[in-house]
């Protein structure tokens, strides 16, 4: 049986300055942080031989972020737009999505333009300090699925 989505893994050239921006100016919490290396359970998990890497378990009201920099095997910058195929964005459900975009933007994060109201929902992509999309989502329509307050 499948509950839902756990967490979404993402990897970063900088792991300081990941755990900054997704924990400082985004709010996650650490919940765990582990170095890997020679741990032949690691590396069978992932299918991948000799991993060395940082890894922290970051959580927020209704999600986790894994958050990873690897040494080895030597990552490679896939630039993904969001139409590539794969992961390419994940979105963050926010209340005054302006008041978010101005701190965010104030913070340094990029974004595409400002956000972009749909009536019933606003929405706007942005790219963390090593260009991963977040997409910031504010739902005003109760009828939408939306995370609980």
């Amino acid at each position: 049986m499948i509950h839902g989505i756990h967490h979404v893994a993402i990897g970063v050239p900088d792991f300081d300055r990941g755990l900054a921006f997704y924990c400082d100016l985004l709010g996650f919490e650490i919940v765990q942080r582990l170095d890997l290396q020679d741990f032949e359970l690691a590396d069978r998990a992932v299918g991948l031989p000799g991993i060395k890497a940082k890894m922290a378990m970051l959580r927020t009201a209704n999600a986790h972020i894994e958050l990873w920099q690897y040494e080895n095997p030597p990552p490679r910058d896939m630039g993904a737009v969001p139409s590539d195929y794969g992961y390419v964005h994940f979105a963050l459900q926010v209340s005054d999505i302006d008041r978010e975009y101005e701190r965010l933007k104030a913070a340094g994060m990029e974004f595409v333009g400002k956000p972009v109201d749909f009536g019933a929902s606003s929405a706007i992509y942005g790219r963390d300090p090593f260009g991963n999309v977040i997409e910031l989502y504010e739902i005003r329509d109760a009828s939408i699925s939306q995370i609980a307050h």
